[in-house]
């Protein structure tokens, strides 16, 4: 303590008093005491003080903080002073001080107040700081408040203390173990060993870490051969003893995306930034998941932060470059189809589908997107099987059967048409679904019946006279008489196609026939049921043979089989 007289101008400041007080945990503070007499009250004095705080580096390095003190937002020990009255008191009162505060720590402990119980066992530390049982007991407390990193440096600092300290061995282990460093665990726990070889919970936390240890390793192999799910497995494994290890969680959860587990990969990215906002891993993770599921702006902006978090995150800057090139590509494409220019468009597509082929999502719209190109190129068998490596992504992909479906349509394979409709319908029942549904199976009905068209070989677009013409040709080309010196088989197939050739005319050239026929609508009902008419009445009566006219085929023995020609009468 100095004492400075000192004499204003004013008068106020008779005596200044400079004290300077170290603390123990590395601080000093410097108190200026003026005594100050007013002029107005000769009779009362004033006592004020200024008060500076400096650090200052103690010549005792068992002076010196320990991690836990310097780090910990709750207590600033570059503020605390040390009481000057402490000061006073003689080690074995400290330590009587000391062992009040971590008895009231215990107590609150017991009852499970840990935050109590933290505060006594930090005012147990600041007394005596050189109390290796102390710090123990606070790592105790801050692994049942989860702080397990804190912790770790209570734990440590309280075997630099007294390297035979049991507990803290263990604790030590402890929190290595539940933040997933495997090996430092199994060290600390070999200690514990050492010095108490019959420690049976020891023994067992080096079982629980060589547990870790196996699965780390199977999960790496696994992630190298991309099974993810196998990854999955050996996280959830390893986190039953390593529970606040963040890499293990962030591991997990970047394999569920890659599973297309976007929700469960979130919410594992989700708890970690709400422990750690800065987690570089987490924000990778969370671009990650928006990244597959087609959010690709979204993604940049976590992509670009995990970057700004951790600047040599490789992981999260390819992704922020695939995915831009991604967007680019894909939006390249659209335009080029808006504008019409398939052939262009085919190939942008084609090229987006080589960026990243584990964005499932977003590929299974570049494979349907190229498909509609096909469709549009007339390529209808390549469109297919765009749709289908669609479908094969994601198999809730409704636009993608739609376009298959279409093409199928197109393609008169009303069948496969029918079953992509109907997987639309279940998904989704709209009246455009329904109806889409509907004309399909129409059109599958009337494909499973004659094709009266195909018959007589015309467009359905066919006119009478070009239905007529049609008729008179296969007429007279199936006509039994013409194929009176072929075998037999061949007589009954000619015999055959010349009933369906006059039943198809029957049909097509009755506008009322034609018109149900066209529709779908079944023609069995007809009055004169189609299988009892005579397709000879029908030759007759088309080539007027009818009414006393006769005709016959003759044939020409000379001359090779099929040479016939009509003789009317």
């Amino acid at each position: 303590m100095l004492f400075f007289l000192y004499q204003s101008q004013f008068s106020y400041v008779n005596l200044l008093v400079v004290v300077l007080c170290f603390s123990s945990q590395g601080s000093c503070q410097i108190r200026l005491l003026p005594v100050i007499s007013m002029k107005d009250t000769e009779n009362v004095s004033v006592l004020l003080y200024l008060s500076i705080t400096f650090p200052y580096r103690p010549t005792h390095p068992e002076s010196s903080p320990s991690p836990v003190q310097s780090k910990m937002a709750d207590i600033d020990d570059s503020d605390v002073v040390m009481d000057p009255e402490r000061e006073m008191l003689s080690d074995e009162e400290l330590e009587r001080e000391a062992e009040s505060f971590k008895e009231q720590g215990n107590a609150y402990y017991i009852k499970k107040d840990y935050s109590e119980a933290f505060e006594y066992y930090t005012k147990a530390i600041d007394v005596c700081p050189k109390n290796a049982s102390y710090y123990g007991n606070r790592a105790a407390t801050l692994m049942m408040l989860s702080r397990h990193r804190d912790a770790l440096e209570d734990a440590q600092q309280a075997v630099r203390l007294d390297d035979s300290f049991m507990k803290g061995h263990l604790r030590e282990g402890k929190c290595h173990l539940l933040l997933g460093n495997a090996m430092a665990a199994r060290r600390c726990f070999h200690r514990v060993i050492e010095l108490e070889p019959d420690n049976s919970q020891a023994r067992q936390e080096v079982k629980s870490a060589d547990s870790v240890l196996e699965y780390e390793k199977m999960a790496e192999i696994g992630f190298e051969k991309r099974d993810f799910r196998m990854v999955v497995f050996c996280m959830d494994r390893a986190l039953e003893s390593a529970s606040a290890c963040h890499r293990f969680k962030v591991l997990k959860a970047e394999c569920l995306a890659m599973l297309g587990r976007y929700p469960e990969a979130q919410s594992v990215a989700s708890d970690i930034l709400r422990m750690d906002s800065t987690n570089g891993d987490a924000l990778y993770v969370r671009g990650l998941c928006l990244y597959y599921e087609d959010c690709i702006d979204k993604a940049v902006q976590f992509f670009v932060q995990a970057l700004r978090m951790a600047p040599d995150h490789e992981k999260a800057r390819l992704a922020c470059r695939n995915a831009k090139a991604l967007k680019a590509k894909k939006e390249e494409g659209n335009k080029a189809f808006k504008d019409g220019n398939y052939d262009a468009a085919y190939e942008l597509y084609s090229a987006a589908l080589t960026i990243d082929p584990n964005n499932i999502k977003t590929n299974a719209k570049l494979y349907c997107n190229r498909g509609t190109v096909g469709s549009k190129l007339k390529k209808l068998d390549q469109a297919i099987d765009d749709c289908t490596k669609a479908i094969k992504l994601d198999e809730t992909y409704i636009k993608a059967y739609l376009r298959r479906a279409q093409c199928y349509m197109d393609k008169e394979e009303y069948e496969d048409a029918v079953r992509d409709y109907e997987k639309v319908y279940q998904t989704e029942k709209t009246k455009e679904h329904k109806h889409l549904l509907k004309n399909a199976q129409l059109e599958l009905k009337k494909s499973q019946r004659k094709d009266y068209y195909k018959v007589l070989g015309v467009d359905k677009s066919a006119t009478e006279d070009e239905i007529k013409k049609a008729y008179r040709k296969r007429a007279l080309m199936h006509h039994p008489d013409r194929h009176s010196s072929a075998t037999a088989e061949v007589q009954k197939e000619e015999e055959k196609k010349f009933k369906e050739v006059g039943e198809a005319f029957t049909v097509l050239s009755d506008p009322k026939k034609k018109s149900r026929y066209d529709s779908g609508q079944d023609l069995e009902d007809e009055a004169g049921n189609m299988g009892d008419f005579d397709a000879n009445n029908i030759f007759k009566a088309f080539f007027g043979g009818g009414g006393g006219q006769g005709y016959t085929f003759e044939g020409n023995q000379s001359s090779g089989p099929g040479n016939f020609f009509f003789q009317f009468g």
